[in-house]
This record gives C-alpha cells, sequence and structure tokens, in this order.
C-alpha cells in the first residue's frame, strides 16, 4: 500500500491538468480533516474522567483567548454536561470519521474510482444537514463549509460522469 500511495504522490506532482491539481486538493483538504479529528480525539482521551470545562478554561486563558465572549461561554456552558461516558462516544464517532477522511484522501491520492464514489456519498450526506445548520443561523463559516462541500461534490460527479 505505501508504494502505491507514494506512486499516486508522484503521478499527481507530474500531472498538472486542473482536475489532477483540484483532486490533489480534495484529497489533501481530506487528509487534514481527518489529522485535526486525530489531533482532538487524542487531547480528548487526557480529559477523561476529569472537569472538562475546567480543562478548557485553563487552555483557553493559556492562549488568552477571553472566557467572557459569548461564543466561549456558551462553550464552556456546554462543557459542562460532558462526562467521560459522552466523551468516549464523541471519541469514538470522531475516530468513525478521522478514519473516513484519511481514506477518502488516501483513495483520491491513488486516483481509485471507489474513493470518488465514496466522497460524492459521504459529503452529499452532510449537505441537507449543512443547509439546515445555515439557515437556523447563518453564519459567513457555516456558508463557506456549504459551498467547499458542493463544489467537491460537483467536481467529482462531473469527473466520475467524464470517466464513463
Amino acid at each position: 500500500m505505501g508504494k502505491r500511495l507514494a506512486e499516486g504522490i508522484v503521478a499527481h506532482s507530474r500531472s498538472h491538468s486542473p482536475g489532477s491539481r483540484m483532486l490533489l486538493a480534495i484529497a489533501i483538504f481530506k487528509f487534514v480533516k481527518g489529522a485535526a479529528l486525530l489531533a482532538l480525539i487524542f487531547g480528548a482521551f487526557s480529559l477523561f474522567h476529569k472537569e472538562v470545562a475546567a480543562h478548557v478554561e485553563r487552555w483557553l486563558d493559556m492562549v488568552r483567548v477571553e472566557p467572557d465572549n459569548r461564543y466561549v461561554g456558551t462553550l464552556l456552558t456546554q462543557l459542562n454536561f460532558v462526562h467521560t461516558k459522552e466523551l468516549k462516544e464523541l471519541t469514538a464517532l470522531g475516530a468513525f470519521y478521522s478514519a473516513l477522511f484519511l481514506t477518502e484522501g488516501t483513495g483520491l491520492l491513488l486516483r481509485a474510482r471507489w474513493a470518488e464514489w465514496l466522497t460524492i456519498v459521504a459529503t452529499s450526506l452532510f449537505i441537507p444537514l449543512e443547509v439546515y445548520e445555515l439557515l437556523k443561523e447563518f453564519t459567513v463559516i457555516r456558508l463557506f463549509v456549504l459551498l467547499v462541500n458542493c463544489a467537491i461534490v460537483l467536481f467529482l460527479v462531473y469527473r466520475v460522469r467524464q470517466k464513463q
């Protein structure tokens, strides 16, 4: 698998077509999301059997984030309700999504057709939720995430249809 992944990366670096660059960008995007989730999961392990809100408040103090901020205050309030059971469930869910993102990224680097389909289906499943969240409370970040995911799906659908 390692040799094939390296060959896929080399093939991507040699190919300069816009479609290849876009596929590489999507693969890297999926890897970054997967790696970020893994980092969060490992950070969450250190919070098992501890007061989550108190730890987060100390972290925020170290990076000089104001706890009186409306968003930070809401987060800290919600974290008071997070216990080890919920944290374990969240880390399991995060591990699943991290594995999914890393699988998508690897498959896209290898230019595997299954990875294109997997990414289309997995990304499409989140679009209705993203629309709901955007309608519930509009933010530029939510709009950006929705637009990026729609662009990924449309690009991959176009690419798959071109291959047929």
